[in-house]
């Protein structure tokens, strides 16, 4: 049963220096199934513990972003976007007097709902789970951190706060109906308030999310030869941030150039990011985290400058990056591996591993089946499923390089 967590020891030193409109741990709506408190850590430490040690934390190790697992080791992985996408959450939560610990919380978790390959897998299982109330992978994190890690003796899941999984659910915004079953069952069990605005520091997560991606989806495709600097140096701000790199550092090694400007980049949005939140903090003036709540629109966002030279930029990597000859074809080739999975393990479930097979015999109906299929395949890693497609199915390009 849930209830609030207000035991003295779970506020640190440092929760007594938040804002009135942060989530303060010592009022915290509590778990869905009552714990002991800890002695050492405040409820959101211990969130952000227990995301790093499950297993679909893990398992981002080999997931992608945009490149498929085997395409090489220099490209960022679900693990590394998701450590990123942690640190700038700290750092402008931080900034702003808001709860730190569980930005980071949100933050570590919200990728944790992805299949493999990246958002192909994702459009794949979408179409084939469509039938079957859909597939969304913020939702599948939810159902993940309530249902699917098994490890502790007494409840499924991670038993993570309200706060955590509020901002699971909704660091993206509200959430309008119809949802999808996984979140509408995580939502049958505890009201997370779909319909109004994420606590800031959720917001927070999102942000750091869109500063983390856009950075590092330009380091990567640089560095996979899609396009070049000189490409990017007519594109807002980054046409500014190699110029000065040039004027500070004339005859720069190229790598150390291009190094150099895209960390300026980065800084250019955090900056961004930070002095809108304190401007609107200021004139807003919230006085509790659900004045943040029932907000019009969110308080955490870029200018509307620097979000029009982001749009830009975004359309330059969709044609340069995302819909490069490259990644299309693989993409067709990933896909085409999801299509034969689902429907094979759909058609014979007793082909899942034993330890699914409880699952299996639970569903009362095709629907519940599909969730079991989805969830297996869903976990797969990149690896893992170009290796079983090759069991399964015979090899193919992608299983030579793996």
């Amino acid at each position: 049963m849930a209830g609030p967590l207000s035991d003295p020891r779970a506020c640190t030193p440092e929760a007594q220096m938040l804002k009135p409109y942060a989530c303060q741990p010592d009022q915290s709506r509590g778990r869905l199934f009552t714990e002991s408190m800890s002695t050492f850590r405040s409820p959101f430490q211990r969130d952000r513990d227990r995301i790093i040690h499950s297993s679909a934390f893990r398992r981002l190790k080999h997931k992608t972003q945009v490149f498929v697992e085997h395409e090489g080791d220099y490209y960022r992985t679900r693990l590394t976007h998701t450590i990123e996408v942690a640190q700038v959450a700290r750092t402008i939560a931080g900034t702003l007097g808001l709860n730190t610990d569980l930005a980071e919380a949100v933050a570590l978790a919200h990728d944790l709902g992805h299949p493999p390959f990246g958002h192909t897998g994702e459009d794949a299982l979408a179409e084939l789970m469509a039938p079957f109330g859909g597939f969304d992978h913020n939702a599948q994190a939810l159902r993940i951190v309530t249902r699917l890690e098994r490890h502790y003796a007494d409840f499924d899941g991670l038993n993570l706060t309200w706060e955590t999984l509020e901002g699971i659910a909704k660091h993206n915004g509200p959430v309008p109906e119809p949802w999808s079953y996984a979140l509408a069952e995580v939502n049958a069990m505890w009201d997370l308030e779909l319909a109004t605005n994420a606590s800031a520091e959720a917001q927070v997560a999102a942000v750091a999310d869109d500063v983390a991606y856009n950075h590092h989806d330009l380091h990567d495709g640089l560095r996979a030869g899609l396009f070049t600097e000189d490409d990017l140096c007519e594109l807002p701000v980054l046409g500014e941030c190699f110029a000065e790199v040039d004027r500070r550092h004339p005859g720069l090694d190229p790598m150390r150039r291009r190094h150099e400007a895209l960390r300026r980049v980065f800084g250019v949005m955090v900056e961004d990011v930070i002095s809108v939140a304190q401007g609107r903090l200021t004139s807003l003036n919230p006085a509790s985290v659900d004045d943040i709540r029932h907000m019009d629109g969110p308080i955490i966002r870029f200018s509307k400058p620097l979000y029009q030279n982001l749009k830009a930029i975004k359309r330059f990597l969709f044609v340069r990056m995302y819909r490069a000859p490259s990644v299309v074809e693989v993409r067709k080739r990933v896909t085409g591996m999801i299509n034969d999975l689902f429907p094979h393990f759909m058609d014979d479930p007793a082909r899942l591993p034993q330890e699914w097979q409880a699952d299996v015999a639970a569903a009362r109906d095709q629907t519940e089946l599909a969730r079991v299929v989805l969830d297996y395949v869903a976990g797969m890693t990149d690896r893992f499923a170009i290796q079983e497609h090759a069991r399964l199915f015979g090899p193919s390009e992608l299983t030579d390089q793996t």
